[in-house]
């Protein structure tokens, strides 16, 4: 499916003259709740839903001043989370589990490196972690009114740190995630594309 939207995207990306980016969200809602404002979406048992007709180059709602271009994925909860409790409906590691392999899935399709260049929290996004800057702050390092992901209430992710530097952070543990995925994929003999 990515691989349709590819040149599509790169298009778009280009006119503001970046590369084509895929961003990482939470829904702030409940699991089961679907979103218009995502492209692909994920479920409490990790299930991954392509939300509408599957058009990868709409331009949803998702990331402030970032959305032309881009492909958001969204783990669905995270319901009344703060920096310090992700709430009663925090991301399941099925849910981080479907996220990683989305992104690897979407990469692969859009021949996208798995970078925080090109692959980044909205809280990442927010503070404009990839250099590009679009808007004033507004993530996890500033005013925190985004914070997506900054941390997954797991081992590898417990808690609310936005300077660490230890890959640790929601997104560096998403990002290893996703690129372990596609190596796998790519020793089997196949490289899933979404």
């Amino acid at each position: 499916l990515a691989g349709e939207y590819r040149a599509a995207l790169a298009a778009a990306a280009a006119e503001y003259g970046r590369e084509t980016k895929v961003y990482l969200h939470w829904s702030a809602g409940h699991y089961g709740q679907f979103w218009s404002d995502y492209h692909v979406q994920i479920d409490k048992d990790g299930e991954i839903y392509v939300i509408a007709d599957g058009a990868l180059d709409d331009v949803l709602a998702a990331t402030y001043r970032r959305n032309t271009g881009s492909v958001s994925i969204c783990i669905l909860g995270c319901y009344d989370a703060t920096t310090n409790y992700l709430g009663q409906e925090s991301p399941t590691p099925l849910q981080i589990d479907g996220m990683a392999q989305a992104i690897a899935a979407l990469c692969n399709g859009l021949w996208l490196t798995i970078d925080k260049q090109r692959v980044l929290t909205h809280g990442e996004a927010a503070d404009n972690e990839d250099g590009i800057e679009p808007h004033d702050p507004y993530g996890p390092r500033s005013t925190c009114e985004r914070w997506d992901l900054e941390y997954l209430g797991t081992l590898e992710s417990p808690k609310f740190h936005p300077w660490s530097t230890d890959g640790g952070r929601g997104g560096d543990v998403l990002r290893g995630k996703a690129n372990w995925y596609r190596k796998y994929w790519e020793e089997q003999g196949g490289t899933p594309n979404a």
